[in-house]
């Protein structure tokens, strides 16, 4: 079920929601209040719950004028201290906020809440331990007030106690199950470690009581949006902008909508209408630099994305197209000077090292050209490859690593030179000092899986994926269960990740290589498709793939028109010259480019 909020754009009607009528008489209610300026309720409430009201909705301006009129009257700034606190904070005035939260003065009847606020605020400035202890005093006041559970829950899952913090978002729907707060952030966690669409029902229930949260209905439309619902997307577009037309961060939403579309050029219109708060997330930052790509603007996506690249060093995607922004501006001295070193490594795709071997081709440095280029060309194992790092592990004690970052680093060094003891016995040390964190037992699932401790490492895995399942880690159990010969519950793990995240290209193509083991070729080709049309288009194996199952299934136009993509993209690969071949053999039109094909084939390096 979706959550209505139009009844001609989306079905079926949820049972909560009776006519568009009652809907539309009750805005015109709400706009004659609104005209008359005051209700009888309205004028039955306090100046205070006025602003604690206005709070609630959001209006931060209209609380604080409220709020400073009471002070003019004499009310005691130790009543007020609290809620203007709150004000200053949904306004981002952080160090105004501090004046009224910062000495902790509140009224017996505020002390709960202004400690609570000042929680807030020492979190906002990343002050976690300070955050905790207002929160502990909160606590001490109020055990059942479900927003504070919700912001313990966070400043936990900061801290690296993600376990605690999924216990936490739980207690916060108890306390209050109708709470818009405690039910968003419960989908968040539901997303994180079950996929998208198990987070649906949580967000629907959230808007069924809450149906005008704007931050609600953003988080449902990405949601929405990552599943592939686009129509269902919009028409929540559409609902935050009547509810708040001068809402910017949907232009994003619909920035993503006509980039997949190929609309690059209204992608981009859209993309700078948005605010700048969305220009700076890193996810905005990757749409810009595809844009620029696709609108041939290369010089420009390569300084975007350097900038993501300097934030996030191990994305391999963000990596692999900044050499392509700099190979197609013609940066290849640049290209080379950054990529060479890291195409060398083992852990380097074929497309990376690719760039750089004609990078090296179009500086004239043949031999260089040469090395990569063949490099590119051996066949791939499908085992898991350990990542480079430059730290060195020695061989005497282990020590605590003061920064998740060192861990990282320290059990990376060790799998590298393959002394597997220490990094077992460093990530379980670090683990005891976070054990309720995601990224530590993912660490411990690494140092156990690459000692050969399958059931040790299928369980670190599991245990992380109730907190946060990236995509690394369902790979890296399934590579663990198909090590322990668990090939059924490895493949259970994949397909319940694809539906949780079907815009994921490569567990489609994973899931697609295990249809064609077992020659179910309709299923082979419904993955295939589905990958290629949702971003692997450009991906030379998964075309050759697809080449492959469709002369099997008997449709060669298909065939050769995938087997000739493939083969332009990398004509270095073997599997795109075997799938070309094929499709030319299976014309009957084409032998004497099949025989050539076939030539160059004995040539490439084996498996």
């Amino acid at each position: 079920m979706i959550f209505k909020l139009d009844l001609q754009a989306v079905k079926p009607v949820p049972a909560w929601f009776t006519a568009t009528q009652a809907l539309a008489l009750a805005l015109l209610l709400a706009l004659a209040f609104a005209l008359a300026g005051c209700s009888d309720g309205e004028a039955l409430l306090s100046p205070t719950e006025r602003a604690r009201s206005a709070l609630a909705i959001g209006d931060a301006v209209q609380a604080e004028v409220i709020l400073r009129d009471q002070l003019a009257t004499g009310v005691s700034k130790n009543e007020l201290a609290a809620l203007l606190g709150e004000a200053e904070l949904q306004q981002g005035q952080i160090a105004e906020a501090r004046t009224w939260l910062g000495n902790g003065e509140f009224s017996d009847d505020t002390r709960a809440h202004g400690f609570h606020m000042l929680g807030r605020l020492e979190m906002e400035e990343g002050n976690l331990p300070a955050a905790g202890a207002a929160f502990d005093k909160a606590l001490a006041e109020n055990r059942k007030n479900a927003g504070l559970w919700v912001d313990i829950a966070r400043l936990r899952y900061r801290g690296g106690e993600q376990i605690m913090a999924v216990d936490a978002s739980i207690h916060a729907v108890g306390l209050d199950p109708n709470n818009p707060r405690a039910l968003q952030f419960r989908a968040q966690l539901v997303r994180d470690s079950e996929g998208m669409a198990a987070a649906l029902p949580w967000f629907e229930r959230a808007l069924e009581k809450n149906p005008d949260n704007t931050d609600l209905l953003y988080d449902y439309a990405a949601t929405l949006g990552e599943l592939g619902r686009v129509r269902d997307m919009l028409v929540v577009i559409r609902r935050i902008a009547e509810i708040n037309p001068a809402e910017r961060r949907i232009y994003f939403l619909q920035s993503v909508i006509a980039a997949r579309a190929e609309k690059f050029a209204l992608a981009r219109s859209l993309l700078l209408r948005s605010d700048k708060a969305a220009q700076a997330l890193p996810a905005a930052m990757l749409l810009s630099g595809i844009i620029d790509m696709e609108n041939r603007n290369y010089a420009s996506a390569a300084q975007t994305l350097e900038r993501l690249a300097a934030t996030q060093p191990d994305n391999r995607r963000i990596r692999q197209m900044l050499a392509r922004a700099l190979s197609l501006s013609g940066s290849d001295k640049e290209l080379v000077y950054r990529f060479a070193e890291i195409a060398a490594r083992p852990e380097a795709s074929p497309y990376l090292i690719t760039l750089v071997g004609r990078s090296y081709e179009a500086l004239d440095e043949r031999e260089k050209a040469a090395h990569y280029l063949d490099l590119a060309a051996k066949p791939r194992s499908a085992r898991l490859v350990a990542i480079h790092t430059n730290r060195q592990m020695g061989n005497g004690a282990v020590d605590i690593a003061p920064s998740g970052r060192d861990a990282l680093d320290m059990v990376r060094a060790g799998i590298s030179s393959q002394n597997t003891d220490l990094p077992l016995r460093f990530a379980e040390r670090f683990l005891e000092r976070f054990p309720g964190s995601a990224d530590a037992l993912s660490l411990a699932g690494d140092a156990a899986l690459a000692a050969g401790q399958n059931r040790t490492a299928i369980n670190r895995y599991k245990a992380a994926s109730t907190i946060r399942q990236p995509w690394a880690i369902t790979k890296k159990l399934y590579a663990a269960l198909i090590a322990s010969d668990r090939e059924s519950s490895a493949l259970a793990v994949l397909a319940r990740y694809f539906i949780g995240d079907p815009g994921n290209i490569e567990a489609a193509g994973m899931l697609a290589r295990i249809a064609i083991g077992n020659e179910d070729w309709q299923g082979a080709a419904v993955f295939l498709d589905h990958a290629i049309r949702n971003g692997g288009y450009r991906d030379p194996i998964l075309l050759s793939l697809s080449a492959e199952v469709a002369l099997q299934r008997g449709d060669i136009e298909l065939a050769l028109h995938d087997a000739e993509g493939a083969y332009t993209i990398q004509p270095l690969s073997r599997e795109a010259t075997r799938a070309l071949a094929m499709a030319y053999r299976a014309t009957g039109e084409n032998e004497g480019w099949a025989l050539e094909l076939e030539e160059k084939l004995k040539q490439m390096p084996q498996g």
